[in-house]
């Protein structure tokens, strides 16, 4: 009498741990990976960021390295570490103190003027190597107050200190 064989696949843990990262890409917030990303520096940077910076904004995972994001997935703050450092600038510098910690320049841009509430904020980092830049969508801009910068001074201040806002 034939014997009927069944197959059985029993998952190992390489291919367990290889369909969980699979399944965690797809939850990943883009974002363009910036020029010097792969700045020893930016990796300390990261790692230092807050969980959360505030109610319904906790951290999610990026798809580029040297960044982090918090928030929705629809309308995620976004960090970069390694964007092109400003040079002198007439946009608005603002010196930002961290409790306890280091001060950060940041000079802040709005996409479509300062009293437009459908403006996305980006703020970069003013004379620091490497420079961090913080995209805030103005959907988080009007719900949230942006002192939540003040949260990030202490992982911003790996980066060397090179010139100050006037």
């Amino acid at each position: 009498m034939p014997r009927h064989l069944t197959r059985v696949v029993v998952p190992t843990a390489s291919s367990a741990l290889l369909l969980g990262a699979l399944a965690g890409c797809a939850s990943a917030v883009p974002v363009d990976v910036a020029p010097s990303a792969t700045d020893p520096v930016c990796a300390r940077v990261v790692l230092d960021t807050p969980s959360s910076l505030g109610s319904g904004l906790e951290r999610r995972r990026t798809d580029a390295q040297a960044t982090t994001a918090w928030g929705s997935p629809s309308d995620p703050i976004v960090l970069r570490c390694g964007v092109t450092p400003l040079g002198p600038t007439t946009d608005k510098c603002v010196t930002v103190e961290t409790p306890g910690g280091p001060s950060i320049d940041w000079v802040a841009v709005a996409s479509q003027g300062e009293d437009d509430p459908s403006s996305d904020w980006t703020f970069t980092t003013y004379g620091r190597v490497p420079a961090v830049e913080v995209h805030v969508p103005a959907a988080v801009a009007t719900a949230h107050s942006t002192a939540f910068l003040d949260a990030l001074g202490q992982a911003v201040s790996h980066t060397r200190k090179e010139r100050a806002c006037v």
